[in-house]
Formats: structure tokens, sequence, C-alpha cells
């Protein structure tokens, strides 16, 4: 890579392997709703495939599953056992932490208070959101995008109410998985996405002002996009305009990530935060791959991708 003024760049500051919605299950191939065809055994391979890239290079800090690890259409009997086995997996990643978030795919296998474990996300109070600071110069958050949700949390779980009265209110199909009838940024409430909740929220703020304070560039990781031009309308974050108006009151976020819109997208917004969304290893046809790895540098991430997702520089340096 040669900089602007012909000078070969300087080596990462760090770099960390990535991949997204593997979707896992020991059952025959099939289609998404809208007719998209799923491998779900070959999702598997590819994640083997991709830990052993990561492997190879010897200097990934750490690896960021960008959520659901099994599928939905898994036989909740195997459920427990399934994610086990796709956990063990990311294990098997040699150069440092896994770090998993929580999508709708693995509530719909188990509920929170069994992944948590599972995915090692251990957190004081019980919480899959939480931040992590790889080097000095910069800090990961991974946000839970279904802490306000209709599904995960117990029936009579005061987040579970939160979130069908949100559903009630915005759409009216009898079927809440159902964009039908609504239009724009409205098709996001549906019942497979979620919502980040005030809790989260307030604690968002003061990891921001933190970061600001120690000049941290921060980097957002969402199972559900952040921002309508990378993403279908219909796999927004409920909130994801209350999330990117807290953000976008402080300078220290220059990327978000996410995963859940499986044709992937990139976009950057009107505060120049670059959103990028993976594509899923779920629709990778055999001998197709989608995963890749972030090299990270003091002003741009740059993302290498493998044969179906898409290499992306994201660059933050101001415009001269």
């Amino acid at each position: 890579m040669v900089s602007s003024n012909g000078l070969a760049t300087s080596q990462p500051l760090f770099s960390f392997g990535l991949i997204s919605d593997v979707q896992y299950a020991d059952i025959p191939d099939g289609r998404s709703f809208l007719g998209v065809p799923r491998y779900y055994r070959h999702s598997l391979l590819i994640l083997q495939r991709a830990v052993k890239e990561w492997n190879s290079h010897q200097r990934h800090k750490f690896v960021i599953n960008f959520g659901d690890i099994v599928d939905g259409f898994c036989p909740k009997d195997q459920s427990l056992d399934t994610v086990k086995k796709v956990v063990d997996e990311f294990e098997m990643f040699t150069g440092g932490p896994v770090y998993h978030m929580i999508g709708n795919h693995c509530l719909y296998n188990l509920p929170r208070s069994k992944l948590l474990s599972l995915l090692k996300i251990h957190t004081l109070d019980g919480r899959a959101y939480y931040d992590f600071s790889p080097v000095p110069e910069y800090r990961f958050v991974v946000l839970d995008a279904y802490d306000i949700s209709a599904i995960g949390w117990p029936q009579d779980h005061p987040k579970t109410l939160e979130a069908l009265k949100i559903l009630r209110e915005k759409n009216p199909n009898e079927d809440k998985n159902s964009p039908t009838n609504l239009e724009g940024p409205e098709r996001r409430f549906v019942m497979f996405n979620g919502a980040v909740g005030k809790e989260q929220v307030e604690w968002l703020d003061g990891v921001l002002l933190e970061s600001t304070n120690l000049k941290q560039k921060v980097v957002v990781c969402c199972h559900l996009p952040l921002h309508p031009g990378a993403a279908t309308e219909e796999t927004l974050l409920w909130n994801y305009d209350e999330v990117m108006n807290l953000i976008h009151r402080y300078n220290c976020v220059k990327v978000c990530l996410a995963g859940h819109d499986h044709k992937g997208g990139y976009s950057i917004d009107s505060h120049g935060i670059h959103h990028r969304v993976f594509e899923a290893a779920l629709e990778c046809p055999p001998g197709t791959d989608a995963f890749g790895y972030i090299d990270v540098y003091d002003d741009r991430i740059s993302l290498v991708g493998t044969d179906r997702m898409k290499s992306t520089e994201m660059d933050f340096t101001p415009p001269s």
C-alpha cells in the first residue's frame, strides 16, 4: 500500500479476523423467506477454512463473530450441542480471544441465560453488551441489538413487553415478522429485529465520553446495521436513529460494523462514519467463502475479504 506522498505506509497497529451469520445447522440446504439459497452444513466448512487462514497469518490479535452462530431451523433438541460445536470451531483460533455477539437466530435456539456463558460473554450483570481495547489507541464497542426484543427474554419480561408494544404501534400486520405495507425505514419494525435499551444507551454515552477523553478511535460492532445507506431497511436496528444521534455527538467513532443483512453493504454517513455490513457465510454455495480480516491503522481500517466478502478501504483522514 502506498500513501499519497508516494511512501509505503507503516505496518498496521493490529489486525483481527471476522465472519458473520454462519447460521450452521445439520439439515439439508434450504432457502430464505425471499427465496435466497442457504447452505446450512457448508457454513461450518467456511468457518473451518476461516480459522485455518486466520491462524496461518499468525498476527491477528482476536476474532469477532458478528452473530447468528446457528440457524433458527436447527432442531431444538440439537440447539445446545450445535452452538457448542460451532463455538468449539471458533476456539480453534490460536491468536487470541474470540468475541461473540447475540443475533436473532441465536435467540431462536436458546435463551440468553444459556447463550451468554456458551458465547463466553462474561459481563458483571448478565449484559450482552461490552467493550474492549486491544491497543491504547482503539476501543471496540459491542452492542446488544436484542436488548429490547420479543425473542430471547421470558414472555412476561419487561423488555419483551416493551418490544411487543413497539411492534403493536409500528407494525399493523398480523405477522409481526412481515414488513408488508410499511414504507422506507419503517420496514425495520419487524420481530426479527430489536432495539438498544435505555440503560445500554446511557452506557454507550459513558464509553464514548471516556474514549474521547483518552483520545481513542472507536469501532462500533452490532449484529443489526445502524445506517439505511449500508443495509436493507427491514434489517435495521429499531432505534438506529437514536443510537446514531448519540454517536454523532462525539468525534471518536470512525466505523460501524454489522451483520444480519446477508448480501452485505457499505456507506459513509453525513458525519463521515463508515458503515460496513458483512456478507453472510450461510449464503455461500459450496466452494465459495465469506470471511476476512481487518488491518487497523491510525488513519484508516482496511478490510481484506475472501471471495464473496468484498475488500473495503475505510479511510477516516479528514479531507485536506
